[in-house]
């Protein structure tokens, strides 16, 4: 199956800011540590620097459904690294391996949705815990690095088995 990086986000720690939304890049340095220039507050200080969890990927068509359920979400917002698109979300499963132009990715675990996405201009405390609900299973997968490099907005994406 085939696609293409439909974009790529990243937030760098920043004193006095929030880890949401990400900044959508045109282009970002994999490595085993993850998506070079992005801080992501949970990885570094809960999970140590797990390099199961070093970057984010999201699929295009989570984000178009959401926003038909009146959700107006953004690339980068969900604090996703990679949003692919030409590939259904039901293509995608922990143990896929997933090639952005050289790089290679491992989908490792679903990334379940937390009290974060309340810093969402468009959530907030009182819109936090249903939109937590919607997207339950829909949040994107944590992955490793196999294989590093760059990767740019328009790089073609494959999917493969582990």
């Amino acid at each position: 199956m085939t696609g293409r990086v439909a974009s790529l986000s990243v937030k760098p720690e920043t004193a006095g800011e929030a880890g949401l939304p990400k900044r959508v890049v045109a282009s970002v340095e994999f490595t085993t540590a993850g998506a070079g220039g992005d801080f992501n507050r949970y990885r570094t200080r809960q999970l140590q620097g797990d390099p199961d969890s070093a970057v984010l990927l999201l699929t295009e068509d989570i984000l178009v459904t959401l926003r038909e359920e009146g959700w107006p979400v953004a690339a980068g917002d969900l604090g996703e690294n990679v949003l692919v698109s030409g590939i259904p979300a039901s293509a995608l499963a922990p143990g896929s391996v997933v090639r952005l132009g050289e790089v290679r990715v491992q989908l490792t675990r679903d990334c379940d949705p937390c009290t974060e996405l309340y810093l969402l201009p468009y959530v907030g405390t009182a819109r936090g815990p249903q939109f937590v609900r919607t997207l339950q299973g829909r949040r994107g997968w944590y992955a490793r690095v196999l294989d590093g490099g760059p990767v740019r907005r328009g790089d073609p994406v494959q999917v493969t088995q582990a």
